[in-house]
């Protein structure tokens, strides 16, 4: 008994040996076919893979007589797609099976990412290496390949250089908090030719985000001036001012104002001592003084304390409206301290002057 194979098998002879002379007759034409498909017919494969042969043949011949493409670029033609196809599944693969076996989200995207650059490295050099045959050296593929790249793609080169950079030299990674020229916000992705930013600023205080995504070519880093918030020192200084009217006790003020800055930032002071220490390694960073202090300062309005502290980037507004709250409760405690705010005052100096600075009435 016949399987459904064997059937399909014994239909399709026929056709292919009536297919077969036709080719054959087609193919005596050319010289070197004849020899060649008889030797395949008669080797161990057997009178059918020797008629697939020729069919496949007839075939190649046919896209030549009809498209133009020589044997030669066929064959390049399939194993590029071939090749494609299987980086394709590659890369397909990891996406699905090794990556959601990461659970550091930092570690998977950095995994992804750097799979992503070697398969696609890869794929340009095989596909280089096909096409361009007839040079042996890598080196001279690439430098004629360079040179009519530098020519018709200048920008997208720049940006190439601009990730190779950033890579290399990590001035900044993902994650970091950087303003570069006019932009600044929380870099959330590094790609060959641009990087993306989480935009914090703008019309939002405090550094909260914006929500919008802002993607900047790499070629930047060469043109504009980059801020790191996380690098180096991974701390901020941040100063709030509060004004006070000259007639409060702002000496009592000050030391309220310093308790509670202590209080609030005291913790950061000697974690960021550490990383002054591991930063001096390689910057010139020096700090004689790193703990909260208090400055105080004469306004045409009053008197202002100006509290400096250290916070950590991403914290800047927590951190100043947990100060504030605190400032608050204490100041309405007080009688005799009061917040200066614009406002339209008589002064009588006769009544409310010193006696030193009353002009004398004769």
């Amino acid at each position: 008994m016949l399987s459904p194979f064997g059937i399909q098998a014994c239909v399709s002879l026929p056709l292919i040996s009536q297919s077969a002379a036709v080719v054959k007759h087609l193919l005596a034409r050319q010289p070197g076919h004849g020899r060649l498909l008889e030797s395949t017919a008669e080797g161990s494969w057997g009178p059918v893979v020797g008629e697939v042969s020729m069919s496949f043949n007839a075939i190649t011949e046919w896209i030549e007589a009809r498209i133009g493409l020589g044997l030669v670029t066929q064959h390049k033609v399939l194993i590029s797609i071939t090749f494609i196809l299987v980086l394709w599944i590659i890369h397909g693969f990891i996406a699905r099976f090794l990556l959601p076996r990461i659970d550091d989200v930092q570690a998977r995207y950095r995994t992804w990412k750097l799979t992503g650059y070697v398969i696609f490295i890869v794929g340009i050099v095989v596909i280089g290496r096909v096409w361009l045959g007839g040079f042996q050296a890598l080196g001279t593929y690439l430098g004629i390949a360079s040179a009519g790249l530098a020519i018709a793609l200048r920008d997208p080169i720049v940006n190439l250089v601009g990730w190779v950079f950033i890579t290399l030299r990590r001035p900044f990674g993902v994650g970091d908090r950087i303003q570069v020229g006019n932009h600044a916000g929380d870099v959330i992705d590094l790609g060959v030719f641009q990087f993306t930013l989480m935009e914090i600023g703008n019309w939002v205080h405090a550094d909260q985000s914006t929500g919008r995504i802002i993607h900047i070519p790499n070629g930047k880093v060469f043109t504009e001036a980059l801020a790191n918030y996380s690098k180096g020192f991974q701390y901020i200084w941040d100063e709030i001012p509060v004004l006070l009217t000259l007639e409060s006790n702002w000496q009592k003020a000050k030391e309220i104002l310093l308790r509670i800055v202590r209080q609030d930032s005291e913790a950061l002071s000697k974690a960021a001592a550490e990383k002054v220490q591991d930063a001096a390694r390689k910057f010139m960073i020096f700090y004689a003084k790193l703990t909260p202090t208090v400055y105080t300062s004469v306004k045409d309005s009053g008197v202002l304390l100006t509290m400096r502290y250290l916070c950590e980037p991403h914290k800047r507004r927590a951190s100043a409206e947990a100060i504030w709250e605190h400032i608050l409760e204490e100041f309405a405690k007080c009688d005799d301290i009061d917040f200066a705010y614009p406002t339209q005052r008589y002064y009588d100096n006769l009544a409310e002057g010193k006696p030193g600075t009353r002009p004398q009435i004769q």
